[in-house]
């Protein structure tokens, strides 16, 4: 069986082989093609993955802001997700460091995406929510920082 029809048909062996020739040094094996590619689409997940907490942090953040007829019954909710968010963002800007500089590039249009969400999730005015992120990037994810 061929790499490239292996990749196609099992995954996992696939990687499992193109460990062990990777290992073995046998580069001329090896599926580069595929290889390329699955490197690439680990560095893509993680950017979504970045920009996936940072929108919810960020709609969990104005509804807790702006949702005051709901507040009192979800308060503790939107604190915790905002919590486990940045924690979890943090991480991977530790465990990643250059992903730093996307979050900075992201930030703004996270922001408006979580926005959008919010206008849609609590159904108040979009007048309401501002256009500018409320908090700075820094602020957001300074853990001593208080939300309230």
């Amino acid at each position: 069986m061929k790499s490239q029809t292996l990749y196609d048909k099992d995954f996992n062996l696939w990687i499992e082989t193109t460990l062990t020739q990777i290992k073995e040094r046998n580069f001329e094996s090896v599926d580069w093609e595929n290889v390329l590619e699955e490197l690439e689409s680990l560095g893509k997940q993680q950017k979504r993955e970045l920009e996936n907490r940072l929108i919810i942090l960020l709609e969990h953040l104005l509804k807790l802001t702006y949702w005051e007829v709901e507040k009192n019954h979800n308060e503790r909710g939107w604190l915790g997700t905002i919590v486990e968010q940045r924690k979890q963002i943090l991480k991977l800007i530790k465990n990643n460091p250059s992903l730093k500089p996307f979050l900075n590039e992201v930030y703004e249009n996270c922001y408006t995406d979580a926005r959008d969400l919010a206008i849609v999730k609590t159904g108040l005015d979009q007048e309401i929510f501002p256009i500018q992120p409320i908090l700075t990037l820094e602020e957001l994810l300074n853990e001593s920082f208080s939300i309230h």
